[in-house]
């Protein structure tokens, strides 16, 4: 039963139904995995339709001029009359993998002269590459789904016109939370590749019972009593915006770059931001806990120090190596905060591959990139990289089921929040904010100083 329930949750999270908002959700019960995903509440990013009930609405995509799979192949070799060059930009750890995809597609049209130039383009920056020079950039690129809006703003990304109907069904249907994170303006513009860029707890169960790894109190007692540490990063707003999520604040980017927030008043749950601050300060405070990098995390892990931390999936094969038997994961604990239990939110995002309106074979390189994101490459991808499908029925399959990382990535995405609320200017104003908590505010300041001053920093427009 408890496998069919995470089916059910990762089929209809990680692929499926959106998620929360830029605002938090509402958890009444936090021991059982929600049956159900909840209702996104997400400010609308530039060119999306603003909600008006405090859901996000879903946006739908007119899939009745675009052509199928094998009318649109069949017209594109017609078409075809002399040699195919497409340049891909991937992960740097993804090269060898891709090249793979690259020569298996070429095998499919013996008839095609077909070639590839495959580089190096970190996803996190891919849309700061591109929008250098647009029609220089790759035909086909893999980047972080939180650059969508700025990537259809500068004209970078080529509307999906081919299978698109069949795209957004493997992907689990309109609603599905990859889906969304491609779609502006009622055109679907990128291929879902991933659903797992979000963050979660890993435990070693020598040190923690399922019980335990419920409450952050309780981790970080049995860390001190052990003489460990429980790690999260909070010098960085991509982890220290669960607590505030959390606890029913909200958050939203803004076309100029700039990120409004609430954080320095008090929540629609009624809890202060101040309020916030002092439980973060409380835990910081701990003896129990310790703020690292992600390389001080995997440091902390590999020499013993570290027995639990707030981290995600690129790290679960150092966590399994490490830990063996005993490793473990889980959606992350509840707070104290204000005299209440709060459920910490998180960040759910998605990778895409996007093909560029400006290549000289767009039909090829759509054909290309609806390949490097179907069933079966997202399914290798899962094996060789262990990252979590957005292609439904992948996500459901028994090898992705079993992944505890997976699992619980799926059981916190009902706690998350969809990337992109962040605004440009939102990254060093957070670290800033987030680098004073992790050392115990030193010089004293005032708590509401503290969060008015992240608030005007945050709220400043990215300068030209």
């Amino acid at each position: 039963m408890k496998r069919k329930i995470l089916a059910a949750i990762l089929t209809t999270v990680m692929a499926g139904s959106l998620l929360t908002a830029c605002g938090n959700p509402e958890v009444a019960d936090t021991s059982e995995p929600a049956p159900e995903a909840q209702t996104q509440e997400q400010a609308p990013a530039d060119g999306a339709p603003a909600a008006t009930d405090g859901t996000q609405e879903i946006q739908t995509v007119d899939t009745s001029s675009v052509a199928s799979g094998e009318d649109a192949v069949n017209a594109l070799i017609a078409n075809t009359t002399g040699p195919v060059d497409l340049t891909v930009w991937a992960a740097e750890e993804d090269q060898d993998m891709v090249k793979g995809w690259c020569d298996d597609f070429a095998a499919q049209y013996p008839d095609v002269s077909l070639s590839f130039n495959i580089g190096v383009q970190s996803e996190s920056t891919a849309k700061d590459t591109i929008l250098t020079d647009p029609e220089a950039a790759a035909d086909v690129f893999s980047f972080a789904g939180d650059q969508v809006t700025d990537l259809v703003a500068a004209g970078a990304l080529q509307e999906v016109s081919i299978d698109t109907d069949k795209i957004i069904e493997d992907c689990g249907g309109m609603e599905a939370g990859a889906v969304q994170a491609a779609v502006r303006d009622g055109k679907l513009y990128a291929y879902p590749a991933t659903a797992d860029n979000g963050y979660f707890m890993f435990y070693n169960k020598e040190y923690f019972s399922e019980d335990d790894v419920k409450s952050m109190d309780a981790m970080l007692q049995k860390a001190a009593d052990a003489g460990k540490k429980v790690s999260m990063q909070f010098d960085s707003g991509w982890y220290s915006l669960s607590f505030f999520v959390g606890a029913g604040f909200e958050l939203s980017a803004n076309p100029d770059g700039s990120t409004t927030m609430d954080w320095n008043g008090t929540s629609k749950d009624g809890i202060k931001g101040t309020e916030v601050v002092q439980s973060m300060l409380d835990i910081a405070a701990n003896p129990g806990f310790l703020s690292t990098s992600d390389a001080e995390f995997v440091t902390g892990l590999t020499d013993g120090s570290i027995i639990a931390g707030v981290n995600g999936t690129w790290n679960a094969e150092v966590a399994a190596n490490t830990w063996g038997d005993n490793y473990g994961a889980t959606h992350l604990p509840t707070f104290t905060c204000a005299g209440k239990q709060i459920q910490m939110s998180s960040v759910a995002g998605y990778k895409l591959f996007g093909v560029n309106p400006h290549s000289k074979n767009v039909g090829w390189a759509m054909l290309l990139a609806e390949y490097f994101t179907d069933y079966d490459r997202q399914l290798e991808r899962f094996t060789l990289r262990g990252a979590g499908p957005a292609n439904a029925k992948a996500a459901a399959s028994e090898e992705v089921l079993s992944d505890p990382a997976i699992a619980a990535l799926a059981s916190q995405s009902q706690f998350a929040i969809l990337d992109g609320c962040e605004g440009g200017n939102y990254w060093t104003p957070t670290e800033t904010f987030g680098a004073i908590i992790a050392s115990g505010n030193p010089e004293g300041k005032d708590l509401q100083e503290l969060l008015d001053n992240l608030v005007d920093g945050v709220s400043q427009p990215v300068a030209e």
